[in-house]
């Protein structure tokens, strides 16, 4: 691919402005050297591929056996990846020849992973054998302590009863093992016993369930281990208790068992004999020094391995990139690559440089639709724009430095929040944070010219202008102030909050600052089809559409706008609403207009009557001068000349190109009429569609005063400590969850709105399609991303 300089245009040359030049090229590549030669172009990231067998299926492909190898050496990368992480062993590089054969790198990956699946799965054997024997030992330790002082008691109660039986006394109760199972007086009770951990948390339901199940015919002992034990199953370290069960009867037994493997209770095998205990003991402690030995020689080793496998890791994963230098020198080719610059109807892919500030605003214009190639790109005035738009509805320093606060925290901590795995809400945030850090910035601004903070008014900038007509101020809401100092330097003067007069002052400002914005922004949206019309050389759309649209917007919204200006400007008293009354209606004779008046209404005539003209302007001239240009370029090719050699090339590599246009004149003329229609009337829709900015605006500042006034004023009024900080409470949470999150995404899919909608509809197709270049360093970002 190389670059081309671009056209002509309104504008000087930016990289966002116009997307990347494109060339459609062919290479042809000698078959010794195609490996070395795409990984050097995917090292560059600068071409993209056509498929030019997109009817094979993906086994069909003459590489399929190839790409198959590659994919299962990347699978065992990322294992060797994974390893290392767990390891705390990271990638060295390493200065040491490196073998680029991609048969000899397969068989050393499979011998390097065959041998450490087996380290791992002995390791894990022998972890798990280890923590068996832990326990084991724990159970000898814990139960014999049970055994030990149970025969203690045991043999002081003989004693006793000796004692007492030969000094005539008798016992009430016998020993256990003097008492004799009912029904069977010649048969003894014979006990047995298992001993095993539980863990802590299951220990008291573990206790329940055996009293329920076998009706309370057993006897349970347990004891804590102090330090949390390595499970064997799960491998986790977890807190348990020491068990002995006893029990008579093999019908018990079995009732344990299950309610052991149930609750997880690890059983082990103990002898009542104090001689046994102490043996058992002493072997589990030497095994336990034998596996400890081979399990650190174990890990000793596989870190060992590790290692090597993190000092040619990064190689293996480039595979080739000592070699892409000595491409052309090693592949001791005869015929070098041929690259040729082929010419072709079919649109290239767009492609705009962005950074991390301009990319989340070029992501909202690729929603909408990608740019055609070159088209004239909106993301270059939709970052002033769009966080504009969404502050004149959000208009509050307050929230806006809320806002800002949240938009700096995630700009300060972008370096490490972008190497974390994040939700999807949070991740959305991230991404969208210089938007968030324009947004408030924006409001911050709005909000100074609304005077709220909170929706409560203050005097930043300069005293008041109005004082009230007496010094108690009572009558401030009924009968008005009066004016005694200049006017307010910046912004709304706080006074106006909570006059009578407020609700109809904000609504009238808010109301035409909404037109004037609307009509601005869809003027350059017309000046943006102007630039696309002059870049493409469409002179066409120049003639017979960029000047009857900006007639016809201007002659009503746009004279709307100037007696809007002027009114606030000169401080007129001229009612605008009979204004545009007279625009639409002829007055009569008997209304007694002057001469101003006269020269007025024969103005507005001419503007009306230029709107009308735009109408069939834009409708008819288009569609006969389209039809007579093709007559022009194809009627008279009575034969056609044969293709030379490269012309062939170039047709046979574009599947979708055609020898000549098709042109249907009823197609082109609905569709111009259409268009028309459209535009009329989405002139008057769209423009009561920046309506909105003056609703929302307004919404979020009563939203905002109720929930000061009502909730925390009223709070505060009660002189109760508890009560004001209930009441803080509920304000901060309304605050936070309702104007700083819902608000926040109303007025961002508002503003979102009038961008695709009123503003990218007067000249953005957005029928193009992505670059999608062979990268390496974008393959490395998706593996990361897995």
């Amino acid at each position: 691919m190389g670059e081309v300089a671009p056209g002509g245009g309104c504008l000087p040359p930016m990289d966002l402005f116009r997307s990347e030049p494109m060339q459609l090229i062919q290479l042809i590549i000698p078959i010794e050297s195609a490996h070395r030669t795409v990984s050097y172009l995917g090292d560059l990231g600068l071409l993209q591929f056509k498929d030019l067998n997109s009817e094979k299926s993906p086994f069909q492909r003459t590489y399929a056996a190839q790409i198959k190898r590659c994919g299962e050496m990347a699978r065992k990368l990322r294992f060797f990846k994974e390893q290392m992480i767990k390891a705390g062993v990271s990638p060295k590089g390493s200065t040491t020849e490196f073998d680029a054969n991609i048969d000899n790198i397969e068989i050393k990956l499979a011998e390097i992973e065959s041998e450490l699946s087996e380290m791992n799965a002995n390791g894990e054997k022998l972890q798990r054998t280890y923590n068996e024997l832990v326990e084991y030992k724990l159970v000898l330790q814990k139960a014999g302590d049970f055994f030990h002082s149970a025969q203690s008691r045991a043999v002081e109660q003989q004693r006793e009863y000796e004692s007492r039986h030969l000094s005539g006394e008798s016992m009430e109760t016998p020993l256990l093992q003097d008492q004799e199972l009912p029904g069977d007086s010649s048969k003894p009770v014979k006990l047995g016993f298992l001993a095993g951990l539980v863990p802590r948390e299951k220990s008291v339901a573990f206790e329940r369930i055996l009293f329920r199940a076998t009706r309370g015919n057993v006897f349970l002992r347990q004891t804590a281990v102090e330090n949390p034990v390595t499970d064997p199953v799960s491998g986790e370290k977890t807190e348990k208790n020491v068990f002995v069960v006893f029990y008579a009867g093999e019908k018990v037994k079995g009732k344990i068992l299950k309610i052991c493997d149930a609750f997880g209770a690890n059983r082990y095998p103990f002898a009542e004999e104090l001689g046994k205990q102490a043996q058992m003991i002493s072997e589990v402690s030497g095994k336990l020094a034998e596996l400890k030995t081979t399990i650190d020689a174990g890990l000793l080793h596989r870190v060992n391995l590790l290692q090597n496998i993190g000092t040619q890791y990064e190689q293996w994963n480039l595979l080739v990139q000592d070699a892409l230098k000595r491409a052309a020198k090693d592949s001791n080719s005869q015929v070098s690559a041929i690259l040729q610059v082929l010419h072709t109807r079919e649109s290239p892919p767009t492609y705009f440089r962005t950074n991390k500030f301009t990319s989340p605003y070029q992501g909202i214009i690729d929603s909408y639709g990608v740019a055609k190639y070159q088209e004239a790109n909106p993301t270059v005035f939709t970052v002033v724009t769009f966080p504009f738009l969404f502050a004149v509805m959000f208009g509050d320093w307050g929230h806006g430095i809320c806002l800002l606060l949240a938009a700096l925290y995630f700009i300060v901590r972008e370096k490490k929040l972008s190497s974390q795995k994040l939700d999807d809400i949070t991740e959305m945030t991230f991404g969208g944070r210089y938007i968030i850090f324009m947004m408030a910035l924006f409001s911050i601004y709005t909000g100074f010219i609304y005077n709220e903070f909170f929706s409560v008014p203050f005097p930043l900038f300069a005293p008041s202008a109005y004082e009230c007509r007496d010094l108690s101020c009572r009558d401030s809401t009924t009968i008005g102030l009066i004016k005694t100092g200049p006017t307010y330097p910046f912004g709304l003067d706080p006074v106006w909050h909570g006059t009578r007069s407020e609700l109809p002052f904000l609504n009238s400002l808010k109301m035409k600052m909404s037109i004037l914005l609307g009509v601005a922004q869809m003027n350059l949206g017309i000046i943006m089809s102007y630039c696309n019309a002059r870049f493409f050389k469409n002179s066409v759309n120049v003639w017979f559409q960029f000047i009857p649209q900006m007639i016809f917007l201007n002659s009503l919204f746009g004279y709307l706008s100037l007696l809007i200006i002027v009114k606030w400007c000169t401080g007129s008293q001229a009612d605008l609403y009979h204004v545009m009354i007279y625009m639409f209606l002829s007055p009569t004779d008997d209304l007694g207009e002057n001469q101003l008046f006269a020269g007025q209404k024969n103005l507005q005539l001419v503007l009306l009557l230029l709107a009308g003209v735009a109408v069939p302007w834009m409708l008819l001239p288009k569609p006969f001068i389209l039809k007579k240009q093709h007559e022009a370029r194809h009627g008279d090719e009575s034969y056609a000349p044969l293709p030379n050699t490269e012309e062939s090339l170039q047709v046979e590599s574009n599947h979708d190109s055609h020898g000549h246009e098709e042109f249907e004149f009823s197609e082109i003329f609905v569709h111009q009429l259409i268009h028309t229609i459209e535009f009329v009337l989405g002139a008057v829709s769209n423009t009561a569609s920046y309506l909105r900015l003056w609703a929302l605006s307004l919404a979020h500042s009563e939203l905002s005063s109720v929930f000061y006034e009502k909730v925390l004023m009223l709070a505060w009024g009660y002189n109760n400590v508890i009560i004001l900080i209930v009441g803080l409470i509920v304000f901060i949470f309304a605050t936070v969850g309702v104007l700083l999150v819902m608000e926040t995404l109303s007025a961002f899919l508002h503003a979102l709105r009038l961008h695709w909608v009123e503003y990218q509809n007067k000249f953005y197709e957005g029928d193009g399609y992505l670059f999608h270049p062979f990268s390496f360093s974008l393959l490395d970002e998706e593996d990361d991303v897995l």
